[in-house]
């Protein structure tokens, strides 16, 4: 049998198993949380505590002691122990199967900790480098979720966040401090913005019904489309002109792709011919009372939409 191992992936998942054996006994011997459940993740790793909240400074202090550990060089050891051995009752764990049958498997960290276990661990707490608690998280059944990286994960959490500080130092042009500031000053900005861009739409909106109506043969269908528009856009136009004798057919975003539609006017004539709207633009929408909206993913077939509105009121008029 020849066996290709994937060393990297293998010392990774080391260093996190033997990491959350450490963090559960310091866990438990410093604040007497104890652990029910853990998760070995792709990018981090989850440690469930019984415990409904663990503070900031249980946190620091708890990162400080593994470290401390860490930095001793505590050998860890695996040993087996026959079923009967008395000092099974010693060693940390859930309890065996029923079934089970055989030698019981236990990892030691030598003066910390023995578990039972069947997993991958370094030799030596040394190898863990360095083990960061990255905070914690809302668990299930009042526990807590105590989040972690161990070893090379620490290394590639730094490079990320130095690569990502730069981007930021670039774009934002100011250092690393200044960073949220300057990311809040532009939220606010765009907020204001984005008011003033809604604000000027809808008089936009006003202005385009208030045109319609002022001319002196108001055509049955008006048909119109704008880039930057959006769904209230549409409505406030729909509401100032009226639908009662006017077929509206308004469109807004991209004018090849993607965008939302707006059919108003006559009830019977909007139930008509919404769905065959929706269909033609490749989208989905609904209405009622004379309305129908939706969203589209063919806009650039707006022409056509035109040409059926068109026709259809070509045989609603007296002289068809």
């Amino acid at each position: 049998v020849l066996l290709s191992l994937d060393w990297e992936r293998r010392f990774d998942h080391m260093q996190q198993h033997s990491g959350q054996h450490l963090v559960t006994a310091i866990a438990e011997q410093m604040f007497g949380f104890k652990t029910t459940s853990w998760e070995l993740g792709r990018q981090r790793s989850v440690i469930e505590l019984d415990t409904p909240s663990v503070t900031a400074e249980q946190i620091e202090a708890l990162e400080r002691s593994v470290n401390e550990k860490i930095r001793e060089r505590v050998p860890v050891r695996v040993r087996e122990l026959a079923v009967d051995d008395p000092e099974i009752e010693t060693v940390r764990s859930r309890g065996l199967p029923d079934d089970h049958a055989g030698p019981v498997r236990v990892v030691d960290i030598e003066g910390v900790d023995s578990n039972m276990c069947c997993g991958t661990h370094v030799s030596n707490l040394s190898d863990l480098q360095v083990i960061k608690l990255l905070g914690t998280e809302k668990g299930k059944k009042n526990k807590t979720n105590l989040v972690f990286l161990a070893g090379n994960r620490v290394l590639k959490s730094v490079e990320q966040s130095h690569s990502t500080e730069k981007a930021l130092t670039s774009l934002l042009k100011n250092g690393p401090g200044e960073h949220v500031e300057a990311v809040k000053r532009l939220q606010s900005s765009v907020k204001l913005l984005q008011k003033n861009n809604l604000n000027l739409l809808r008089d936009i909106a006003v202005l385009i019904a208030r045109d319609f109506k002022s001319k002196p043969v108001r055509s049955p269908l008006l048909v119109l489309h704008r880039k930057e528009g959006d769904s209230e856009f549409m409505n406030i136009i729909a509401n100032e002109i009226g639908t009662e004798e006017t077929l509206l057919f308004l469109t807004v975003g991209d004018e090849k792709e993607a965008g939302l539609f707006l059919l108003a006017g006559p009830v019977e004539a909007v139930e008509n011919l919404g769905p065959r709207v929706a269909e033609l633009l490749g989208g989905k929408g609904a209405g009622k009372r004379g309305r129908f909206q939706g969203k589209a993913t063919k806009m650039s077939r707006r022409g056509e939409v035109q040409a059926l509105l068109q026709e259809f009121i070509g045989q609603q008029s007296p002289e068809a």
